[in-house]
């Protein structure tokens, strides 16, 4: 695991776009944890945290905006009393 200060930090912000280990930032004044920096994985945590139940996961493939627009259209039908 890195430790790196602040001041290091404002020197060379390129620092996260080639993270691939995790990473503490720490004041070194205080000697404090401020923050842990861990490095994109494109690999889903979905099937790790479900653990046992990982084969009852379902995968949807609905992307964001299709989902806001249901979430919005549910409220106003609730709110206003609406049907489409």
């Amino acid at each position: 695991m890195l430790s790196i200060g602040i001041g290091e930090i404002q020197k060379n912000s390129s620092i996260f776009s080639n993270l691939t280990e995790a990473m503490q930032i720490i004041d070194k004044r205080k000697k404090q944890v401020l923050a842990m920096v861990y490095p994109v994985q494109n690999v889903s945590i979905v099937e790790k945290l479900a653990g046992k139940y990982s084969n009852r996961i379902v995968s949807e493939d609905i992307d964001l905006d299709t989902i806001k627009k249901s979430a919005m259209q549910i409220a106003m039908e609730e709110k206003y009393g609406l049907s489409s």
